[in-house]
């Protein structure tokens, strides 16, 4: 399984709107491993956003993401990060696809109540940068075996033998795309 960091924005807290995010994300079945409430640090912010730092909007969205607590999720699901940014939707929340978090409730391209890593490198570093050793767990997920079917779950490798356990299988397992 992969995993995603989710920073829900001061808009997000502002608003009200953390439980209905953090609802969307466990009603598709992704699972929260890390979760907090951190008033951000100017310094991470830059650093988190430097990518950014040659905007015009650049010493706004630092000022902003530190100016009241935020909501910071790790999510973990197969697929995690792919999937959480199909969930938040486009980063403007006036052109997001409704039933998106940010086109049912963003009209704003900055103040857009959400921040997704991009892609799995992105989210291992993002993940780095706000969580602790501690902070993240690991659990067993009582619908699980609901979630994924036994191939995702790398419990059999259908091109070998159909119908195995990995441990039957001699502890092959399909390979993970």
């Amino acid at each position: 399984m992969k995993r995603t960091l989710i920073i829900a924005k001061p808009d997000a807290v502002n608003r009200c709107l953390i439980g209905k995010i953090i609802s969307r994300f466990e009603d598709k079945g992704l699972k929260i491993v890390g979760l907090k409430m951190d008033h951000l640090k100017v310094y991470t912010l830059r650093e988190h956003y430097k990518h950014h730092e040659d905007k015009p909007f650049f010493e706004e969205i630092v000022e902003y993401m530190a100016s009241i607590p935020c909501v910071l999720m790790v999510i973990e699901g197969k697929d995690a990060v792919n999937v959480v940014r199909k969930l938040v939707g486009d980063t403007c929340g006036r052109e997001a696809a409704l039933g998106t978090i940010r086109g049912d409730y963003s009209l704003s391209a900055q103040t857009n109540l959400i921040h997704a890593s991009k892609d799995e490198e992105t989210a291992k570093e993002e993940i780095a940068r706000f969580f602790k050793e501690g902070e993240i767990f690991q659990y067993d997920k009582m619908n699980f075996n609901w979630i994924y079917c036994k191939s995702e779950k790398g419990l059999y490798d259908p091109a070998k033998k159909e119908g195995k356990t990995v441990e039957e299988n001699g502890g092959h397992q399909a390979p993970q795309k």
